[in-house]
């Protein structure tokens, strides 16, 4: 309706800003009240508040304030609904299926990225923007129905939970704290793709609408890593410090060539390692805190997964008007392979120690 970036930026900080803000209220309920019935009451009120916004659209009233109003009201639903939802997830399955579960989930969430777009432009062309907002509307049903069909186990509650608990647990355990950065990296590596893939489209190139093709082959690497690796050897070092590197890598290369196969062959090495690191880093954090303190850590998660993407897509744009599409994806991807060498150097450093322990033990 405006051809304008900015509002572009602001309608993105809308929907993603409320689960960085609200993250100390938004786990403390998860802890605390009864996900399942928390899941179920915000997927009404998303279906409610879509579906008046399909209403708004049909009529002609959806203006831009409107639009903004509801991405904003939508994103502090979804700011409840996230930790409450991640943290469903261990209570379907057994421990040792864990991994598998969160792998999974990963996958589809890829998958609706991947498809979701595509499908959507289709029935934009076809129908319309109301068309489109009307069955996203029916779509938040679905979850809600699985939600009622799913029997988890009973639900250890917190008597109290605040944000300076989920603190000191991060204090206590800060491998804790290393698992939020890896998603966080992950996240931010992943977001040139998202965000810049028609730019980069461009650039080597094509239309813009064969950034969907791009897209989808950074998420069809990431199904092929759910299928084949996910779920095994949940966060090991050095499992993690080869997708961190696979991912890294991918992009970086992917930003440099100018040849399109090359770069959709790139992007699913790239998708790759991203959901395997992700899901070894989410598998591990849900694996080490108690039931009572999952909905908080999987809220400061909702941070380093979603609430980083604005600021991702601030600094990825900024440098693509700088520099160039292709250098942003360049920067973007140099957290990814600072927390590989990271991740080499300390390994090496405790199989050092590790050796050299041994040999005091021998010559003894």
């Amino acid at each position: 309706m405006t051809h304008s970036a900015l509002l572009l930026g602001v309608l993105q900080f809308a929907q993603f800003g409320p689960i960085l803000l609200l993250a100390p209220w938004t786990g403390a309920a998860a802890d605390r009240f009864d996900r399942r019935r928390l899941l179920l009451t915000t997927q009404a009120a998303q279906t409610t508040l879509t579906a008046a916004l399909a209403g708004l659209a049909f009529g002609g009233l959806a203006t831009e304030q409107v639009v903004l109003g509801f991405a904003f009201a939508l994103g502090v639903l979804t700011a409840f609904a996230l930790p409450a939802q991640q943290a469903l997830i261990a209570s379907l399955v057994e421990r040792d299926d864990l991994p598998s579960a969160v792998a999974l989930n990963s996958m589809t969430y890829n998958l609706a990225r991947a498809v979701g777009p595509s499908l959507a432009a289709l029935v934009i062309d076809g129908f319309g923007v109301a068309t489109a907002f009307a069955i996203n509307s029916g779509s938040y049903l679905v979850l809600a129905g699985a939600v009622l069909i799913a029997r988890p186990r009973e639900q250890e509650r917190a008597e109290s939970s605040h944000l300076l608990e989920s603190l000191r647990l991060l204090h206590a355990q800060p491998r804790l704290a290393v698992y939020l950065a890896v998603v966080a990296v992950v996240g931010f590596a992943s977001d040139p793709v998202n965000a810049l893939a028609p730019a980069f489209a461009r650039a080597l190139g094509r239309q813009e609408s064969v950034g969907g093709y791009l897209l989808g082959g950074f998420g069809a690497g990431a199904v092929i890593a759910a299928v084949l690796v996910a779920g095994r050897v949940a966060g090991s070092r050095r499992r993690m410090t080869s997708t961190l590197t696979l991912l890294g890598c991918g992009i970086v290369l992917f930003s440099l060539t100018p040849w399109f196969p090359v770069a959709l062959i790139l992007l699913v090495l790239a998708g790759f390692g991203y959901l395997a690191s992700n899901t070894s880093a989410t598998s591990r954090l849900q694996l080490e805190v108690t039931e009572s303190q999952r909905g908080r850590i999987m809220a400061l998660w909702g941070i380093a997964f979603l609430g980083v993407r604005p600021l991702a897509s601030l600094v990825d744009g900024a440098i693509a008007s700088a520099a160039g599409v292709r250098t942003a994806g360049v920067v973007l991807a140099l957290p990814a392979l600072a927390a590989a060498l990271i991740g080499l150097t300390t390994a090496r450093g405790r199989s050092a120690v590790s050796g050299q322990s041994s040999n005091r033990r021998r010559s003894e």
